[in-house]
């Protein structure tokens, strides 16, 4: 199939999910709770949103920041403008294709810094692997110090994606999929061996060999508590925004760190659905069945759920458009200085 098309189909898939979802979020919402959200929205102090968007920007340039220190091993010292604006455009492009920005802030560093892009893939993949860890470590601070309140919800909504995976891989399905793998792994050592002085066969394995650099890269980091301090700094302005998020509704003013935590933490869990727009539809449910648990109505939990996933996406977008805008002029204007 013409990969044009493919991704095209891909594309609708996703995009018709996300409409599914935001129809089923919805659609489950009482009807008593419509005129909650209704005025929720009305009486919003909208004020927050810019500082908000500001602490968002400054997670994704502390982001820029910390992918440069893991390049610094392999010997690439990109300029902090370009390095920042592909992350930006990163985000901008998974609102239409999820997973597409991490390609993408690839392609765009390779082309106008000169950095192999398989080496990039491996830092991003080394990237991802953090993120999982901090979320993981998120999701156990919020565990064991609200047990109580939110305990029971994050048990049933890891059990339900538990069994949803259950479900694709069952006990005959692991063994079929791990006796592939093992025959793929088999055959491509097997074919690097045997056709090693073919040009395309050395591409793949300098490709391969470049990626493994990447992902390996972390190992030589030269400034490690830089990196652990930016890992830090990014969950740590997640949190604020959520928390001064907060501030957008009357009627979750006095939410603190714990709910701030706790909408954190599902509303994290929400995003690795796929669905362009970064998990339209899943986010303002998970936000607002959390919230629910420290007694506000779930309407108005959706209500801030949808506020909050609005800024974040008028965020992304608008930044990364702007960084398209100013990539290619800030690179003219230094092809001109160094000429």
């Amino acid at each position: 199939m013409n990969k044009k098309v493919l991704s095209l189909l891909q594309y609708l898939f996703f995009l018709g999910l996300g409409i599914f979802l935001v129809w089923w979020s919805l659609h489950k919402i009482p009807d008593k709770d419509w005129a909650d959200i209704k005025n929720a929205f009305r009486n919003a102090n909208y004020r927050v949103v810019v500082p908000v968007i500001i602490i968002l920007l400054l997670s994704h340039y502390s982001r820029a920041v910390r992918w440069k220190i893991l390049m610094d091993p392999l010997g690439y010292k990109p300029s902090m403008s370009n390095t920042y604006f592909a992350v930006l455009i990163g985000y901008m492009s998974n609102l239409a294709v999820p997973r597409l920005g991490e390609v993408l802030k690839c392609t765009i560093l390779a082309r106008y810094e000169k950095v192999p892009a398989d080496k990039l893939v491996g830092t991003i993949v080394a990237e991802r692997a953090f993120d999982v860890l901090c979320l993981a470590i998120v999701m156990a601070i919020t565990f064991f110090t609200q047990v109580d309140v939110i305990g029971g919800f994050m048990s049933e909504k890891l059990a339900d994606f538990a069994d949803g995976k259950k479900a694709l891989f069952t006990g005959t399905r692991l063994i079929i999929l791990a006796a592939v793998i093992l025959l793929i792994v088999a055959a491509a050592i097997l074919v690097f061996r045997k056709f090693a002085h073919i040009g395309l066969i050395r591409k793949i394995k300098a490709v391969l060999k470049g990626v493994w650099h990447g992902i390996t890269s972390i190992r030589y980091l030269k400034n490690k508590g830089w990196f652990i301090f930016h890992t830090i700094f990014i969950w740590s302005m997640y949190l604020l925004s959520v928390q001064i998020g907060f501030l957008a509704m009357r009627e979750t003013t006095g939410y603190g760190v714990k709910e701030a935590l706790s909408a954190l933490t599902t509303g994290s869990f929400a995003m690795i659905v796929p669905t362009p727009g970064g998990s339209i539809g899943v986010y303002p449910i998970f936000v607002g069945e959390t919230l629910s648990l420290y007694g506000l109505k779930e309407g108005l939990g959706i209500a801030f759920g949808w506020l909050m996933w609005g800024v974040q996406f008028f965020q992304m977008l608008l930044s990364g458009f702007v960084a398209m805008l100013l990539l290619p002029y800030i690179n003219k204007r230094k092809t001109h200085a160094q000429g």
